[in-house]
């Protein structure tokens, strides 16, 4: 058992329409001390080429809730210009309508001291899953 007075996190990122990591997303991290308490931001990263984020910051002591902001729309418009590139006949939108039906995805979990979450995010252009990991 951990005697550590904080939680720790980590996420990655799959982009499950084209089965790969999601590369160069902005997460952003945010922690309160309970459930009345306002979020403070920690701060952030983007993913690597990996979908992984290796530098989150540490969260603070007397953590108790824990959330996750994925800008997913900048990665999509990206995705779509480089799949209409590599297929010039192919649609510079997945849908008719105004874009990324989902432009971010914000995530919030409890925490306890001394336990890592990994929290993955598995993505698409119109959906997400997400579940804490190992």
């Amino acid at each position: 058992m951990s005697t550590s007075t904080t939680a720790s996190v980590s996420t990655h990122i799959l982009d499950t329409s084209i089965g790969r990591p999601a590369q160069g997303v902005a997460v952003q991290l945010s922690a309160r001390t309970g459930p009345g308490a306002d979020w403070q931001a920690l701060g952030g990263t983007a993913t690597d080429a990996d979908g992984r984020c290796k530098d989150l910051p540490a969260l603070p002591e007397g953590t108790t809730h824990v959330r996750l902001d994925f800008a997913v729309e900048a990665y999509f418009e990206n995705v779509v210009k480089k799949q209409a590139d590599a297929q010039q006949d192919a649609p510079a939108n997945r849908d008719s309508g105004a874009g990324v039906f989902f432009p971010e995805v914000a995530i919030t979990f409890a925490v306890v001291p001394g336990e890592h979450y990994h929290v993955p995010l598995l993505l698409n252009p119109f959906g997400y899953s997400v579940y804490r990991g190992s």
